[in-house]
C-alpha cells in the first residue's frame, strides 16, 4: 500500500456501492471454468492398526542422540519390510513409519518407539523376528502389536484376580496303536474318493480300523488328495487342497490340528514331527513353502519356492514350468532345515528358522546334498568349476567344519546313497573318458565312524543302474551290466567289512597275527547273481532279506524274494507294478499299482490295486481297484536297540512256545469267529427238530384215534422177515 502524500489528489469517492451484479461484470473473465473440489485431498483412511506394531526396551536417549537412534532403530525395522511413509500430512515434515517419542520434561526418550508397516505381513514379521532381538548387552526388545497395546493401556488397576483353570482335557494317546496286543502293523490307502486304515498281521487279510465313517456321517471329506503319515507314526495327515492339512491322531482318529495351506500338494514332517512343512508347488506365490510347529500350530516361517538368484532372469511360464525346486532336508534331529541353492546351502537353525550365523554355506557349483540319517553332517557334490576338480564333502554342523573332501576327474554326475544309520556313505560316481564318448561307473565309499574318514574305491567296469544299503548292516547291493538297457543285468553283493584269517606262515615273534573272526575294515565282494530280471532294490527294514524287482509300464513286474544269509530264492510276479514299500518289521511286503490322482490314467485301470505278501514270497492278500493312488505303512520308532535285538534273536526258542501258544489262541479264535454262522444254523436246526418232535407226540393220541387205534410208530405192529442175498460180483480161477 502506498501511502499518498499531501501533493496527490485523492480519487474521487462515489456515493453509491456497486452491486453484486456490476461487481460480478466487472470480474468477467478472471476466474476458471473448472469445477471447484473443496474437498481435501487426504490420505486413505485406515480403520485397523494391524499394520502397526510398538517397540519397548529401547535405550532412553538424551534429545541430541534422538537422530543417532532413529537411524539405528530405522535401519532394524525396513530391514523386515517396507514402512509406512506419508508426505501428505505435512510435506516438509514428513512420516517416515518410525515415531520415537520424547518426554518434554526430561528432553530424553521414553524408551519405546511406533512402527508402522505397508502392510499387515511385514508387521506379523517384526514380531517374530525382533522379539528378544539384542541391540546392546543391556537392552532386548519387546515387539507389542498396536492393537494389543491399546487393550494394556486401558486396563483397570486393582487387585489381581488368577483366572479359573482351564478343564483338563485329556488328549488322545498318538501311540496307542503301538501297544496293539497282537503286534499288529497298519497301513493307509486311497482309492477313488475313500481313505481307509487297516491293521496287517502278517499272515492273514487286513482288517479295517477306520475310514472315516465319522466324517462321513457329517457330510465331510476327510482327506481329498494324498495322505502322509508323521515319522515316527505318531499323526495321519490328510491334504485337503482347499482348506489345508489336517491332523488325525489316537485310537479314533480325532482331528488333533489343523494348519491353513491353500493348494497343498505336499507335506514335509521333521523327523522328530515337531516342525511340518508344506508346498503348494506354485512357482508365483511368494510363500508356496509354509513351515509349522506343530505343538503350537503356528506359522514359523513362510518361502518362495525357488531361492533367489537360483533361477535365469526373464523366463516365461512354460520355462518357468520345467525347473524342478530344490527339496528342503530336515536334520535328523530337528535342529536345521536346510535347502540348496545357486553356489550355496541356506541352512535354517530352528525354532526360529533363521539362517544359521546369519549366513549361507558357499558351495560353489552344487548339484545336491543330503543330510547324515544320525548325525549333524552335510555331504554335497560338486562338478568341476574352472581348474578345480569335482569334489565330495562332508561338512559338520554347526562349526562348518569341513572333515572330509574326497576330489574326482573327469565327472558326469554322482549319486549319493546314505546308510540308515550314518555309518557308510556311498557315492556312484560317472566317469568319462577324455572325449567324453565312453561312460563308466565306480563307487566311493566313505566310513563315517573311522578317523579321518577313509574313502574306499570300488572299480566296476559295468554301468551302475542301483545300489542300495543293508539297513543296520555293512553290506550293499547293486545292478549292475555292461549294457544299461539289457534286460539281463547282474546284481552284486559286498560288505564293508570281513572276518580276518589268521596268517598260518606268521612268525610267533614277528609281526602280531590277526585273530581269527576279528573284523578288518575291507570291501569284500560276497556274490553276484547273474542273469536277473530287475531293475530296482529293496531291502527289508530288518535286513537280509531283498526284493529284486522289475519295476514300470515296460517292465516284466518280476519279484525275486531273495535270502542273502540262507541264499533261497522265491520268483513272482506283479504285472505293471511300480512301488514296493516294506512294512516297519520286516515282515510284509507291498507291491502297488498306482496312478497319480487327477492324472487320469485308463491303462492302469485294470490292474490298479496291490498285493501282500510275506517277506519269503508267500501271497497274503490281493486288492483291486479302479482308480488306486497310494499305499503307505504307518512308521513306528524301534523300542529296542541293537544288543537287545541280538539278544532276542540268540533266544528265540525260548519265546517260541509262548508265541506258538498266542499263534494258536488266534487261529482258534479266527476259527470260531469264521465257523460262527454255521455253528448257529447247526444250533436252529437241532432246535427245530426238538419243537418238532415234541409237536408229534403232543398229537399222537389224536392221530391214533383217527386211525381207528392203529399206531404207525409201534413196533408191535409189524412183522419183520430177515432175506440174506447173495450177489456174485466177480470169480477169479487158479490153476495150481
Amino acid at each position: 500500500i502506498t501511502k499518498m502524500t499531501s501533493t496527490e489528489e485523492a480519487p474521487p469517492v462515489d456515493s453509491m456501492e456497486p452491486t453484486l451484479e456490476e461487481e460480478a461484470a466487472s470480474l468477467d473473465g478472471y476466474f476458471s471454468d473448472a469445477p471447484l473440489d473443496p474437498r481435501p485431498d487426504y490420505p486413505p483412511l485406515r480403520e485397523t492398526f494391524e499394520t502397526a506394531v510398538v517397540i519397548t526396551n529401547l535405550p532412553k536417549a538424551p534429545v541430541a542422540k534422538l537422530e543417532r537412534l532413529t537411524k539405528l532403530v530405522n535401519r532394524l525395522v525396513s530391514k523386515i519390510g517396507t514402512l509406512a511413509i506419508s508426505t501428505t500430512s505435512d510435506p516438509a515434515n514428513p512420516f517416515t513409519g518410525l515415531q520415537i517419542p520424547v518426554d518434554p520434561s526430561t528432553n530424553m526418550t521414553y524408551g519405546f518407539a511406533f512402527v508402522d508397516y505397508a502392510t499387515p505381513e511385514d508387521a506379523g514379521k517384526a514380531l517374530e523376528l525382533l522379539q528378544d532381538y539384542a541391540i546392546d548387552k543391556n537392552h532386548k526388545l519387546s515387539v507389542t502389536p498396536y492393537k494389543r497395546a491399546i487393550e494394556l493401556a486401558v486396563l483397570e488397576d486393582g487387585e489381581f484376580r488368577e483366572p479359573e483353570p482351564v478343564k483338563f482335557v485329556e488328549k488322545p494317546s498318538t501311540q496307542s496303536w503301538v501297544m496293539d496286543p497282537s503286534q499288529r502293523d497298519q497301513f493307509v490307502i486311497r482309492e477313488g474318493k475313500e481313505t481307509v486304515v487297516s491293521w496287517n498281521d502278517g499272515r492273514h487279510e487286513p482288517v479295517m480300523d477306520y475310514d472315516g465313517e465319522r466324517e462321513k456321517k457329517a457330510g465331510v471329506a476327510w482327506c481329498e488328495y494324498y495322505v502322509q503319515w508323521s515319522p515316527l507314526g505318531s499323526y495321519l495327515a490328510t491334504m485337503v487342497p482347499s482348506k489345508g492339512v489336517i491332523l488325525w491322531g489316537g485310537s479314533k482318529y480325532e482331528k488333533m490340528a489343523r494348519f491353513p495351506s491353500p493348494g497343498v500338494e505336499m507335506v514335509l514332517f521333521s523327523p522328530e514331527e515337531n516342525y511340518m512343512l508344506t508346498s503348494n508347488n506354485n512357482r508365483n506365490d511368494p510363500e508356496a513353502i509354509k513351515i509349522f510347529s506343530v505343538e503350537t500350530r503356528k506359522l514359523i516361517r513362510a518361502l518362495p519356492l525357488f531361492p533367489p538368484k537360483f533361477l535365469p532372469d526373464n523366463l516365461t511360464d512354460s520355462e518357468l514350468q520345467q525347473y524342478t525346486p530344490p527339496p528342503f532336508l530336515w536334520s535328523h534331529d530337528d535342529k536345521y532345515l536346510a535347502r540348496m541353492g545357486k553356489d550355496l546351502i541356506s541352512v535354517y537353525e530352528t525354532p526360529s528358522l533363521k539362517l544359521l550365523e546369519k549366513r549361507s554355506l558357499t558351495a560353489t557349483g552344487i548339484r545336491e546334498f543330503q543330510f547324515s540319517p544320525k548325525a549333524n553332517i552335510l555331504a554335497y557334490w560338486a562338478p568341476e568349476h574352472g581348474n578345480a576338480p569335482a569334489h565330495v564333502d562332508l561338512i559338520e554342523l554347526p562349526s562348518r567344519k569341513k572333515i572330509r573332501q574326497k576330489n574326482l576327474f573327469n565327472v558326469t554326475k554322482c549319486s549319493m546313497v546314505w546308510q540308515n544309520e550314518g555309518r557308510f556313505l556311498g557315492v556312484k560316481v560317472t566317469r568319462h573318458t577324455k572325449s567324453k564318448k565312453t561312460l563308466y561307473n565306480y563307487l566311493e565309499l566313505f566310513r563315517l565312524e573311522d578317523s579321518g574318514v577313509p574313502v574306499e574305491m570300488l572299480d566296476v567296469k559295468d554301468a551302475v543302474m542301483a545300489f542300495a544299503w543293508e539297513p543296520n548292516g555293512s553290506r550293499f547291493a547293486m545292478i549292475h551290466a555292461e549294457n544299461p538297457s539289457s534286460t539281463k543285468v547282474n546284481v552284486s553283493f559286498y560288505d564293508m567289512n570281513k572276518k580276518a584269517t589268521p596268517d598260518p606262515n606268521a612268525k610267533k615273534g614277528g609281526k602280531k597275527k590277526a585273530d581269527a573272526g576279528a573284523i578288518v575294515a575291507e570291501v569284500t565282494k560276497i556274490e553276484t547273481l547273474e542273469g536277473r530280471q530287475c531293475n530296482c532294490l529293496f531291502w527289508s527294514p530288518a535286513g537280509q532279506n531283498i526284493i529284486m524287482a522289475s519295476l514300470g509300464d515296460s517292465a516284466s513286474g518280476a519279484l525275486e524274494f531273495y535270502d542273502v544269509d540262507t541264499k533261497a530264492l522265491m520268483v513272482k510276479e506283479h504285472y505293471r507294478a511300480n512301488q514296493v514299500a516294506w512294512d516297519p518289521a520286516g515282515r510284509t511286503v507291498a507291491t502297488i499299482v498306482s496312478q497319480p490322482i487327477g492324472g487320469g490314467h485308463f491303462k492302469f485301470v485294470m490292474d490298479n490295486g496291490y498285493m501282500l505278501w510275506t517277506f519269503q514270497g508267500k501271497q497274503i492278500s490281493q486288492k483291486s481297484y479302479e482308480a488306486f493312488y497310494q499305499l503307505q505303512w504307518r512308521p513306528r520308532k524301534s523300542l529296542l536297540n541293537k544288543t537287545e535285538v541280538e539278544k532276542v534273536v540268540k533266544n528265540l526258542k525260548k519265546y517260541e512256545k509262548e508265541f506258538d501258544k498266542a499263534d494258536k489262541a488266534i487261529q482258534r479264535s479266527r476259527f470260531l469267529e469264521e465257523t460262527r454262522g454255521k455253528r448257529e444254523l447247526r444250533t436252529e436246526f437241532h432246535r427245530r427238530m426238538e419243537r418238532l418232535k415234541n409237536f408229534t407226540l403232543q398229537n399222537k393220541p389224536r392221530k391214533v384215534a383217527l386211525m381207528n387205534g392203529y399206531d404207525s410208530d409201534d413196533d408191535g405192529v409189524y412183522v419183520v422177515t430177515e432175506s440174506v442175498i447173495e450177489t456174485i460180483l466177480t470169480t477169479n480161477e487158479q490153476i495150481i
